[in-house]
């Protein structure tokens, strides 16, 4: 749907998409070929070494950290940190046992609305270090090319109806899909001025003893800007320009990993009971973040927002 042609896209680096490593770079061919012209790509045979391809299954989940309390999203509709209404909603959260979470995803058992172990903040550090064994705290050759180490490592695991709403972060990604699979659409840092943001106020959702959901409106936060398009059912009668962005996706295997450059835009679903683990790298904040705010600034002036 974009105007550009393959050429000019091709100038802007931008893939018709995302390609495939059949294994893992050397840390100056990550950096010159992927991370230099902030380009994406699905990595094969990274993770072979990991203990947790093997490993990870439901009972030795249950067996190795199921009693132990972790964090966990709760919506009514799958949908947290997204727009609903006019409200930008937050889950409510809950510390419940893995074993029960699993429970809830294997219909063993019932909790209200849509859980999903999601809590970022490198939950797989903080709440299931006894997983650690399984895998590797950082990726070396990631580690070398950024000169850093992550500043989060996070558990992901969740039911099917789990959403994450179109959004993009201030870290170099690393997405590494231990079991099941994730659906990414991706947009790219330069698609900015079709893609729509508005201020909403901030709410959380809390869940009473009942099993149903109140809505409550963090008054003492400031609005939260947020993009409200669904890209999967975009209202281009509302967002006529996003008819001008063109979206790349992209299926993420277990057994692979993908890397999504900063400020890229993302909205991710994936197979029921997912497993996977993410490194964050902080961003280098370099002339392709100066980039990107200034369109980001031009955006707005113009009026496109």
């Amino acid at each position: 749907r974009c105007s550009l042609s393959e050429p000019q896209l091709e100038q802007l680096s931008v893939p018709l998409a995302v390609p495939y490593l059949d294994e893992p770079p050397t840390p100056l061919h990550f950096y010159r070929d992927w991370v230099c012209p902030n380009r994406p790509c699905i990595i094969r045979n990274a993770l072979q070494h990991w203990p947790a391809l093997q490993k990870w299954s439901f009972p030795y989940l249950r067996a190795t950290v199921g009693s132990i309390e972790v964090s966990v999203a709760v919506t009514p509709d799958g949908y947290a940190d997204a727009v609903r209404g006019d409200r930008f909603m937050m889950p409510a959260e809950r510390r419940l046992s893995l074993s029960y979470v699993l429970d809830v995803l294997e219909g063993q058992t019932q909790h209200p609305g849509v859980l999903y172990v999601q809590k970022q903040c490198s939950n797989l550090l903080t709440e299931l270090p006894q997983l650690l064994p399984d895998l590797e705290s950082h990726v070396p050759w990631a580690s070398e090319a950024l000169g850093k180490m992550p500043d989060a490592v996070n558990f992901w695991l969740g039911d099917v109806a789990a959403v994450t709403s179109l959004h993009k972060d201030h870290y170099e990604n690393l997405y590494c899909v231990v079991s099941g699979e994730k659906h990414f659409l991706l947009h790219p840092p330069s698609d900015r001025p079709f893609i729509p943001y508005e201020l909403y106020t901030p709410a959380t959702y809390h869940l009473t003893e009942e099993g149903s959901f109140n809505v409550v409106d963090e008054e003492a936060m400031e609005k939260v800007p947020w993009i409200p398009l669904d890209p999967l059912a975009p209202d281009l009668a509302r967002y006529p320009s996003y008819s001008q962005a063109r979206a790349l996706c992209c299926t993420v295997q277990a057994g692979e990993m993908l890397y999504l450059p900063a400020l890229w835009f993302h909205h991710v679903q994936q197979s029921h009971g997912c497993i996977a683990v993410n490194y964050w790298y902080d961003m280098e904040y370099d002339l392709k973040y100066s980039y990107f705010q200034l369109l980001d600034s031009l955006t707005k002036a113009s009026g496109l927002d």
